[in-house]
């Protein structure tokens, strides 16, 4: 499995919708992907028609509280799934930085790609 985190410390750059393209790109030839949104602005999973999701970012496994496999949502396109974020992720940006990586080498049989749209801020 691969891991490609797609940063820049300046907003609007494309992060997001590079993160989007790259992994549909992926999905359609024939690779499994899982793209975890980290922004609580929560680009990303709007981009699937998943807006709405509350409580199914990486806020709870990150805490604990829950395993990533139970964020983990199909979306439309074979392939391709995502941890969508949503606002609760706003809050939790040191339990995101110290633990994003070690969550997502635990599934390296089970994707090609994880690809990680951090927050803007993390960067800084």
């Amino acid at each position: 499995m691969r891991i490609v985190a797609l940063a820049n410390q300046k907003g609007g750059v494309g992060k997001t919708t590079t993160a989007v393209n790259l992994g549909a790109a992926l999905a359609e030839l024939g690779h499994r992907i899982l793209l975890i949104d980290l922004d609580p602005q929560a680009n990303a999973t709007s981009s699937f028609g998943l807006q709405g999701t509350d409580g199914t970012s990486l806020y709870d496994p990150l805490l604990g509280g829950a395993s990533i496999t139970e964020k983990i949502l199909p979306t439309r396109r074979d392939g391709l799934f995502i941890v969508p974020a949503d606002i609760d992720l706003a809050g939790a940006e040191v339990e995101i930085a110290r633990m994003r990586l070690g969550r997502c080498r635990r599934m390296t049989r089970l994707i090609s790609f994880c690809l990680i749209v951090p927050r803007r801020s993390e960067f800084s």
